[in-house]
């Protein structure tokens, strides 16, 4: 009875962080959140199937797992250790695998993998703290851990263990620094993330002009004449509506 209790609690806290991290379910009825949220159904058909794996049910968690993906593009493992407030953002080929666990407040985008890399058996797929966001197409791969405020990039693949507040991008993807601000919230600003190969080449642009002037110098010559293209930062409007 007691896991069951704790079933409707988990079901009630998921639609809530489905409606404050979703700017489309502002003003929408519970009903409506329930029945047309893809993320928010395959979470709480897991919730479900969760609830019976853990109670022994044969068959039967494997079934709704199955159901919940066909119909909702989303195939989470009954197995899968999920937290609190949980949400999937549109969720179309989001994978969670077997031995993934996953804290509170986490985040994730459509594209998403918690899987593993190998046939080894035990744990195999990644663990994620609390207040972690995932970006789009992001794949986290082995049984990794990633801290509590990560944010992962779009498209980034992780292989590595991921230290508590770092963004993450790349592949394979590497923390950065976000110069001189803070991401605040779920949603990581995906446009205005720092690009270090950018930054290497910007870099390497510059010391080889330097070079050139130089050399120019001690041939009596003018340098180059051509330009050196500058590299700048993205500018403009925050995809996360900043």
């Amino acid at each position: 009875m007691n896991r069951w209790k704790r079933l409707v609690k988990e079901i009630r806290a998921d639609v809530k962080a489905a409606r404050e991290r979703d700017p489309a379910a502002q003003g929408v009825s519970t009903f409506e959140i329930v029945s047309s949220w893809a993320g928010v159904q395959a979470l709480l058909a897991h919730r479900a199937a969760h609830a019976l794996y853990e109670t022994g049910v044969p068959l039967l968690p494997r079934m709704i797992a199955y159901l919940t993906r066909a119909v909702t593009g989303i195939e989470i493992h009954p197995a899968a250790e999920i937290g609190n407030e949980f949400f999937i953002d549109h969720g179309s080929g989001v994978v969670i695998g077997e031995t993934a666990v996953i804290g509170n407040c986490v985040t994730l985008y459509q594209g998403v993998t918690l899987g593993g890399t190998g046939f080894q058996r035990g744990k195999r797929h990644p663990t994620l703290g609390n207040n972690v966001t995932a970006g789009s197409g992001a794949k986290l791969l082995g049984p990794i851990a990633v801290g509590d405020g990560a944010k992962i990039g779009a498209n980034t693949v992780v292989v590595e263990d991921v230290p508590p507040g770092a963004t993450v991008v790349g592949n394979p993807g590497h923390p950065v620094r976000l110069e001189g601000r803070k991401v605040e919230g779920p949603d990581a600003d995906w446009i205005h993330l720092p690009d270090p190969i950018a930054d290497a080449i910007k870099a390497l642009s510059e010391r080889i002009a330097e070079v050139e002037a130089r050399l120019a110098q001690l041939d009596g010559g003018n340098g180059p004449s051509a330009e050196v293209a500058k590299i700048e930062p993205r500018t403009g409007r925050s995809s996360a509506g900043g």
